[in-house]
């Protein structure tokens, strides 16, 4: 029985402890985020035009891009003071003898003690970024572009025939002048910067007419006899005596 009582009075006796708590948790955050994109926006198809044939082919689109970014804090502080509390905690409870015990709360709530500087971390963020960005269109009806090329060749061939033509008339023209003029007997100097138009122009006679010619005759001691026999003597001319 004396056992039972020694262990209620045991457990049912008021018991006092000291306890000391002091939290002061810091705790700072800092944080920048930027999101950056690049839109590729499709753009028309690069064609070629020869004499009102269009036709498109596969395009690649190559776009460098440079980007900067810049970030601030305002109003910018380097420093802010964080407040000290005074974290003393010496009465607030008692033992069985009365005298004072810590209770596990500050004897002055409340109370700053000083200001301890902090460093905000605020700072201007600045950077560049670059890349590049590429596109390539194809287009999908392949048996259209084949036709579209057959028809450029083809105006490419009527344009180097009408150009053909054109320099033949250009040719026989210059030397159809240039034969005019030098029947003429007229033509440019020698040294003069336009002697080279009729330079390559030569003047022959047309065919079935003979040019200007001469022919010796060969003649025999015959011939002359002959000849001085045709022809009557010649008279001295008459002049008239003297008185």
């Amino acid at each position: 029985m004396k056992r039972v009582l020694a262990a209620l009075l045991l457990f049912a006796g008021p018991v006092n402890a000291q306890v000391s708590s002091t939290a002061a948790p810091v705790a700072n955050s800092s944080g920048s985020v930027t999101n950056q994109a690049v839109q590729v926006v499709p753009s028309k198809t690069f064609a070629s035009v020869i004499n009102g044939v269009q036709c498109q082919g596969a395009t690649l689109h190559i776009n460098p891009f440079l980007s900067s970014t810049t970030g601030w804090s305002d109003p910018y502080e380097r420093y802010y003071n964080e407040p000290v509390y005074d974290t003393i905690d010496v009465t607030g409870a008692f033992d069985p003898e009365g005298n004072p015990l810590p209770d596990g709360r500050p004897d002055n709530p409340g109370r700053v003690l000083f200001h301890k500087p902090m460093r905000t971390g605020q700072k201007t963020n600045f950077s560049v970024n670059g890349g590049i960005t590429a596109q390539i269109s194809i287009p999908l009806d392949r048996s259209h572009i084949r036709t579209c090329r057959k028809a450029a060749i083809k105006q490419v061939e009527l344009m180097d025939a009408a150009l053909a033509d054109k320099r033949l008339n250009y040719e026989i023209a210059r030397l159809r002048n240039c034969a005019d003029l030098m029947k003429d007997g007229v033509m440019f100097h020698p040294k003069s910067p336009y002697s080279k138009i009729c330079a390559d122009v030569v003047l022959v006679n047309p065919p079935g007419v003979l040019p200007p010619h001469k022919h010796s005759i060969p003649t025999s001691s015959r011939t002359v006899e002959t000849s001085a026999v045709a022809n009557p003597t010649q008279q001295q001319p008459f002049s008239p005596a003297s008185p």
